[in-house]
């Protein structure tokens, strides 16, 4: 697909992960309209950026737990950009606990925002990405939910579930010539990890991550810019990790 004269939703796209994706989009030609529950100085950064490479930028705010959120962002972006052509649901968070620790409430959210909101969102732009005869939807999981992960069930889970939304929703929209991929991330030099400690972090680098470094927001974007523009691929799960996840020993 060539995003000239394109438009791509990205949700959590004012900064981390979403900025980046947001960037290298536009860089590929594409106009970009940014989603997310919070705007402010990121978002702006990340707009300017933007706008530094010609393309028009839109920001819109959005609670993506609600189906209404999320088809105002649909319909928002066709009505301002002119059309819809990509679709990224990058927009998460984590979700610390085990099970006896977290409680329904949490577990819902969890679910809603990463799971339920890629259902809300891609009901709402089907029409649109069928008027344009091609399009392409990119979900964004994560190791946790490809291995799993100590302490934070609600979200292993949630992440787990999104490459076989991936894979089912490549098989129902093949015939619009709508693509479906998934990119599953490892340990990403984000907000995300800013919690973690430097002890796991040492852990991490020195025995967990073959190639013993952190990735970057512009490593992932690449993957996702190829995920969107090769009309060759559909219904696939790129995992982006250092080699976490193959790690046997």
């Amino acid at each position: 697909m060539d995003l000239h004269g394109k438009v791509a939703l990205i949700t959590g796209g004012t900064m981390g992960l979403g900025a980046a994706i947001g960037i290298e989009l536009a860089r590929r030609g594409a106009d970009i309209s940014l989603a997310a529950r919070n705007i402010g100085g990121p978002a702006e950064e990340t707009r300017s950026a933007i706008a530094a490479l010609g393309r028009r930028c839109l920001l819109l705010t959005a609670d993506f737990c609600q189906a209404d959120d999320c088809a105002h962002a649909v319909e928002q972006t066709s009505a301002e950009l002119g059309r819809l052509d990509v679709l990224v649901h990058n927009a998460g968070g984590p979700s610390p606990g085990k099970i006896d620790e977290i409680s329904p409430d949490q577990w819902r959210q969890t679910i809603d925002l990463h799971v339920n909101a890629n259902f809300y969102l891609v009901r709402a732009a089907l029409p649109h990405l069928r008027k344009a005869r091609e399009g392409a939807i990119v979900t964004v999981s994560s190791t946790a939910g490809v291995l799993g992960v100590p302490g934070a069930i609600a979200y292993a889970t949630a992440k787990g579930a999104i490459p076989q939304f991936t894979r089912s929703l490549a098989r129902d929209l093949a015939d619009d010539n709508i693509r479906v991929n998934c990119v599953a991330p490892g340990v990403i030099r984000t907000r995300f990890h800013d919690d973690m400690t430097a002890q796991r972090r040492e852990l991490n680098l020195k025995h967990r991550i073959p190639l013993h470094r952190e990735g970057t927001p512009e490593q992932v974007a690449d993957v996702v810019a190829l995920l969107v523009t090769n009309d060759y691929m559909t219904g696939e799960t790129v995992v982006i990790d250092g080699g976490l996840t193959s790690r046997i020993a």
